[in-house]
């Protein structure tokens, strides 16, 4: 499995782990690096002070290459640069904004970039920013989503035309399977969120993990689409906005409605009835909480299994 992606980051496998909010923290991202991956720290539910603390146990955790996810919205962005400078860490997946604004500060500093975007349009901005590679995430994935809606299966291939950067596909990927469709695509690798996300390892709350486990097909939407469109698993929370949307709310409505910490809530915390409950489509396909190590091996082994089964099954010839 060697390509552009395991020679950028060093890496054995071009598995990243999606540097997720209350999921992420050093204890998962350290398993993936350990196993083969490149594990993410998801500084975006991180005060600036536990950023650096997650840093340094990462440190101690892993010798393996490893990185973090910085969603560039986050207002302390300033002083989570200065603590990557600082730390001396030397892989950043930013997301949820303008990839020109930092790459260029992150790249004379000898750090790898890696931008996530939803559309064609960023994609070209990411060239220009002089990125060393892009995920593209399809509108299947868990949190925060592109407005476009644009599913995997179709945005990958699309991003393959227009860009020779190393390509890493994400959403509605946790599978063997998923893995060898996403390179068929045209993608150099994969990020896997909600399956690292229900690892044992993952720092969501339990009660979190096991309601994933027991979701099925049609199990989450994407809603509060006049904020910033997010895929959510339904409960109560999730209705009284399904229903305030119905009823027209406004922005400052839904504003309201959300409020702060529900995420955390949610995913962190435990509460299953009035927290924001973010995961991918792919938690219908989620059926246990297993290590991380099981879940690489589970990958792997599907993977090698479909690529097998491509080269000498009867009905891949027409």
């Amino acid at each position: 499995m060697q390509n552009r992606i395991t020679e950028l980051f060093n890496i054995q496998y071009p598995i990243i782990q999606g540097g997720m909010v209350w999921c992420s923290g050093w204890r998962l991202a350290s398993a993936v690096s350990n196993n083969g991956g490149l594990g993410l720290l998801g500084a975006g539910s991180m005060y600036p002070e536990v950023f650096r603390e997650h840093i340094q146990k990462m440190k101690n955790a892993t010798d393996k290459p490893w990185g973090v996810n910085v969603p560039l919205l986050y207002p302390n962005i300033d002083e989570l640069m200065q603590i990557i400078v600082e730390e001396g860490v030397k892989i950043v997946f930013t997301s949820a904004g303008n990839p020109t604004k930092w790459t260029g500060f992150l790249k004379e500093k000898g750090i790898t970039v890696v931008h996530v975007i939803a559309n064609g349009r960023f994609a070209k901005k990411c060239e220009e920013a002089g990125v060393d590679a892009i995920v593209a995430e399809g509108f299947e994935a868990g949190g925060h989503n592109g407005r476009e809606e644009t599913t995997t299966l179709t945005l990958i291939p699309s991003i393959r035309q227009q860009t020779n950067l190393p390509l890493i596909a994400a959403g509605g990927i946790g599978t063997g399977k998923g893995i060898f469709a996403a390179l068929a695509l045209g993608a150099d690798g994969v990020q896997i969120g909600s399956r690292f996300a229900i690892t044992e390892e993952s720092s969501a709350h339990a009660a979190f993990k096991q309601l994933v486990v027991e979701t099925g097909e049609g199990g989450t939407l994407l809603s509060l689409k006049k904020l910033a469109p997010v895929r959510l698993m339904k409960n109560a929370f999730f209705e009284q906005v399904h229903q305030a949307e119905k009823a027209g709310a406004s922005t400052l409505e839904l504003q309201q409605l959300l409020g702060k910490g529900r995420a955390k809530k949610g995913i962190f915390e435990g509460d299953l009835t009035e927290g924001e409950l973010e995961i991918g489509q792919v938690a219908s396909l989620i059926n246990d909480i297993k290590p991380v190590a099981e879940v690489f091996n589970d990958l792997l082994s599907e993977y090698r299994s479909v690529k097998e089964e491509a080269s000498s099954n009867q009905r891949f010839d027409f």
